[in-house]
C-alpha cells in the first residue's frame, strides 16, 4: 500500500531561465502562466526543455530545479528501498520512535493488502500483542516494554513522510523502479506520470 498525496510542483519558470543562459536565449521564452496560475509551457521552451532532457543529465541540468513536494504514507519496507536514493532528496517523517506509543496499534496501520487469508489471520494477533504491549507501556512507562514494540514493530508498518525531490531524480527513479517487484513502485511510478509534463521531461523513452 502506497499513498502519495498534496503534492505541488514549483520552479518551472526559474528552471527555464536557466536552462537559456548558455546561449543567452532569454527572447525566445515564450511560456506563461494561466488565469489559474499554472505554468504553461510555450512551444519555444517546450522544444528547448524537451531537447535538453533528452540529451542527458550533463545537459539537463535545469531538472533539478523543477522541484516537487509530496506527503507519501507507505510501509516500511518500502522506505527502506526509497531510501537508497540520497541526492537531492529531502524527507521529514512521523517519528516511530516518539510516537509509536500515542494512538492503539489497529489492521490499518499497516500493508497487508497484498497478504494470503491465513497470514492476514496471523497478522491480527501480532497486531493485538502491540496493542497489549502498547498499553501496558502507558501504564508502567517501561523501556523494557518499549523495545519490546520497535523490535516486533513488522515492516509493514506504515509511516508519512513528506519529501521534496525533483525531476532528474524522478527521472532516475523512474527507470530504476517501473518494472520492480513491488506494486507500491508500479504505484509511485504511475504517480510521476501525472506530475506536469512527465512525458516531455521524465518518463519519455531515452532511446528515441
Amino acid at each position: 500500500m502506497i499513498r502519495l498525496e498534496r503534492y505541488n510542483v514549483m520552479n518551472f519558470e526559474n528552471a527555464m531561465r536557466g536552462a537559456r543562459n548558455p546561449m543567452n536565449s532569454w527572447a525566445r521564452s515564450d511560456s506563461f502562466y494561466d488565469e489559474d496560475g499554472k505554468f504553461v509551457f510555450g512551444p519555444n521552451d517546450l522544444d528547448l526543455a524537451k531537447r535538453l532532457a533528452h540529451a542527458g543529465s550533463d545537459h539537463r541540468k535545469y531538472l533539478r530545479m523543477v522541484f516537487v513536494s509530496v506527503d507519501i504514507t507507505a510501509p516500511l519496507y518500502w522506505w527502506k528501498e526509497y531510501d537508497t536514493y540520497k541526492i537531492a532528496t529531502v524527507a521529514n517523517s512521523t517519528s516511530t520512535m516518539h510516537k509509536i506509543t500515542s494512538k492503539p496499534f489497529s489492521l490499518e496501520d499497516f500493508s497487508c493488502d497484498h497478504m494470503t487469508p491465513a497470514t492476514l489471520d496471523f497478522m491480527k494477533t501480532i497486531v493485538e500483542k502491540l496493542e497489549e504491549l502498547r498499553l501496558s507501556y502507558l501504564e508502567t512507562k517501561s523501556k523494557e516494554i518499549w523495545y519490546d514494540i520497535i523490535q516486533l514493530l513488522p515492516s509493514s508498518y506504515n509511516q508519512m513522510r513528506t519529501c521534496t525531490f525533483n525531476y532528474e531524480t524522478l527521472i532516475n527513479i523512474y527507470r530504476a523502479r517501473k518494472n520492480h517487484k513491488l506494486q507500491e513502485w508500479h504505484t509511485f511510478c504511475d504517480w510521476i506520470h501525472t506530475l506536469p509534463y512527465a512525458e516531455d521531461l521524465i518518463t519519455f523513452d531515452p532511446s528515441n
